[in-house]
């Protein structure tokens, strides 16, 4: 048997034990939202780091201004011919709430059978607990049977992802040396469908502002000054809805500067998928396609910038009536943006906008929670081949190369600070339920994902 064959036999072997350490970390509510849950946070954290050190790592949990960080090292077999390969995942998660549309408590995981075998049901399955035990799996199986990584192995997981990583780059800015490697491997993303591996290629980036449009120094009652008085809330839905035209154009003044049109290449793969965009709404309850007109599914979720207003306030909510004309309205506006975009730019378009549209009394207050452009995945280079090849082992069948509508902040900060690429690798299904009540994983994504990252490794190595 070569190498790679011993590492699968083992895969197989041991599956039910990896696992059981799947479902045990998952069983630690790292809620990194929640000051409450920041015990469990550390708790998590700590879980890992014992993890690694099990496999030969040199590890540690690492302090920061916020939730800490697991780094770690394994100098692989030696010699300056293998690659040196920097694994990134996060052991945060979001918080579960409503917890009352949960069919089981989100922090015990529950195992039921799904259309393609059993599923794990808890927060955190997939996102990101999950796609880490996978790789934490593959190296558990290669050191079970060579007694090392096959590869030089830099590890690094974040308590913050899903509360904006705000202390994970000044992090990697000050370990910048120790956190060099050849490549990040990421699996935060999803695949085709269950049977059809992808490399993602392309992430959306993402603006997110919220504004408040101020009028009167009170509240004001709606009989005595209604109107006479600028009502806020009135002008503020006025000047939102004109954020698209009819044909779902963004009219923010130099949106679209530095957006390319897909190749033909890339629309002739994507339109080649079959994608089914009446089941893909329909499994949410919708039937009409939203977005640019002219524009396909595909090119419309992976490859076009979108606006959307995330949430709107002001006034009275209460139960029952109160005729008030409310002094000040407020809303949440979020800008996804593709590759060529500038975030700046785009914050201040949506400022020129805005200001443009409101009554001369009215006064606009901006504040941006986060910016940061879209952004495309080198094709070439060893490691993603080793990885087209692995997954095509895996698999059957080639992976596609497909887009993703999401953005992972950290492919960012990784190019900028270290002049790392991204593999983007992920085994998510869309029916995962991310961010959702009843988050879940199916155990044959889990497991297949396993086998690819064992794979990926042994590729690397020339192992098989």
């Amino acid at each position: 048997m070569s190498a790679i064959e011993q590492v699968l036999a083992k895969i197989e072997s041991s599956f039910e034990d990896q696992k059981d350490r799947w479902l045990a970390w998952l069983r630690i509510p790292s809620i990194s939202a929640q000051p409450p849950h920041a015990g469990d946070c550390r708790a998590a954290a700590e879980w890992a780091c014992a993890e690694l050190k099990e496999l030969g790592f040199e590890a540690g949990v690492r302090e920061t201004a916020g939730h800490p960080v697991v780094v770690a090292h394994h100098p692989g077999p030696g010699g300056s011919d293998v690659p040196h390969l920097l694994y990134y995942g996060h052991y945060d998660v979001q918080p579960p709430d409503p917890l009352d549309l949960w069919t089981s408590p989100p922090f015990e995981p529950v195992i039921t059978d799904g259309p393609n075998g059993p599923r794990v049901y808890a927060r955190g399955a997939v996102d990101d607990k999950g796609q880490v035990s996978m790789w934490l799996g593959a190296f558990r199986a290669w050191h079970a049977t060579t007694g090392t990584m096959p590869v030089r192995i830099s590890v690094l997981i974040e308590g913050e992802e899903e509360v904006g990583s705000l202390n994970l780059e000044p992090f990697i800015a000050e370990n910048a040396e120790e956190l060099r490697a050849d490549i990040a491997v990421i699996s935060d993303t999803g695949m085709w469908d269950i049977d059809t591996p992808a490399i993602t290629t392309s992430l959306r980036g993402l603006v997110y502002t919220e504004v408040t449009l101020k009028a009167a120094v009170r509240d004001l009652h709606s009989g005595m000054f209604g109107g006479s008085a600028l009502n806020p809330i009135n002008a503020l839905t006025k000047a939102l809805g004109q954020l698209k035209d009819d044909a779902g154009v963004i009219q923010v003044p130099g949106f679209y500067a530095g957006v390319q049109d897909i190749s033909s290449r890339q629309s002739n793969q994507w339109a080649s998928l079959g994608f089914d965009e009446a089941k893909f709404l329909g499994n949410i309850g919708l039937s009409v396609p939203a977005g640019e007109a002219g524009r396909s599914a595909l090119e419309r979720l992976w490859a076009r910038p979108t606006a959307d207003i995330n949430g709107i306030w002001g006034g009275y909510m209460g139960t029952g009536s109160k005729t008030v004309i409310a002094s000040e309205a407020s809303a949440k506006v979020s800008f996804r943006l593709v590759p060529g975009q500038d975030p700046e730019a785009v914050v201040e378009g949506f400022k020129a906008f805005m200001r443009a549209r409101v009554p001369a009394d009215a006064t606009l207050i901006f504040e941006v929670f986060g910016q940061g452009p879209g952004l495309e995945v080198p094709l070439e280079g060893p490691v993603v081949r080793a990885a087209q090849s692995a997954l095509e082992d895996e698999y059957g069948k080639p992976p596609i190369l497909m887009g993703c509508g999401g953005s992972i902040p950290v492919v960012e900060t990784l190019r900028r600070i270290l002049g790392l690429d991204s593999l983007l690798i992920g085994f998510g299904l869309n029916d995962d339920q991310v961010h959702s009540p009843n988050e879940k994983f199916d155990v044959r994504c889990f497991h297949q994902g396993m086998r690819s990252h064992a794979r990926l490794l042994g590729k690397l190595a020339k192992a098989d």
